[in-house]
């Protein structure tokens, strides 16, 4: 018999009670106890506190790097600081992690979480447009790991600055690319329709190959090919 098309109607994809998403969380690696301070400073900021990565996601990343032997990650969104240590936290040693943010508010609660973490001397932080900060990294393919958290869009700029600076067998990661579900939504708006054109973008990149995990608010996950 010959191969068939899975069916797209199959959903298998769990809805998150507050039950099974406690669950699902207890089985990810525990919080240190700075990523516990962070998370809760973090949660202080109010409405802001959204952006920050959940801890679930946080440890899938720290994995990642440590499964690729990483020694070079780009960062754009820093915001408290959360992913950013989660990287630091799995780079192989002499690694780095460059992180590019606007806010010299919200870094200074990442580095004082940095500092107490003792990977402060692991991550590089670079205030200003990132796509300026992108633009004036080596042209060569040295990046191991890549990972877009900021303004939605700038996705498909961000993306195409790191796509030929990362090396064949690299990650390339964008976060919030099911943007709440709107981006499966034709008539999107504002991010929204950032989101669904970058994911369009993706998809016809024949130099990667990717997939749209169903992680938090969505995570894309691509391999440079």
């Amino acid at each position: 018999m010959g191969a068939t098309e899975p069916s797209e109607g199959r959903v298998k994809t769990v809805d998150l009670t507050p039950e099974i998403y406690g669950y699902l969380v207890a089985q990810a690696e525990p919080a240190t106890e700075v990523q516990l301070e962070l998370a809760a400073r973090t949660e202080r900021l109010g409405r802001p506190a959204r952006m920050r990565v959940p801890h679930e996601q946080a440890v899938f990343l720290t994995l990642l790097v440590r499964l690729l032997g990483a020694r070079r990650v780009v960062e754009v969104g820093t915001f408290t600081g959360y992913s950013t240590l989660a990287f630091a936290m799995g780079l192989a040693p002499g690694g780095t992690v460059l992180t590019c943010d606007l806010s010299e508010e919200w870094t200074q609660i990442a580095e004082e979480a940095w500092h107490q973490a003792g990977v402060a001397d692991r991550v590089e932080l670079r205030l200003g447009p990132a796509a300026e900060t992108l633009r004036s990294l080596p042209a060569g393919p040295e990046v191991d790991l890549v990972f877009l958290d900021a303004d939605k869009s700038g996705y498909i700029d961000y993306w195409e600055q790191l796509v030929p600076r990362v090396r064949p067998g690299g990650l390339l990661l964008a976060d919030n690319t099911l943007w709440g579900g709107a981006a499966a939504d034709r008539q999107a708006t504002g991010d929204g329709a950032a989101i669904r054109a970058f994911n369009a973008h993706v998809r016809a990149d024949d130099r990667v190959e990717s997939v749209l995990l169903p992680l938090a608010d969505g995570l894309t996950f691509a391999r440079r090919l």
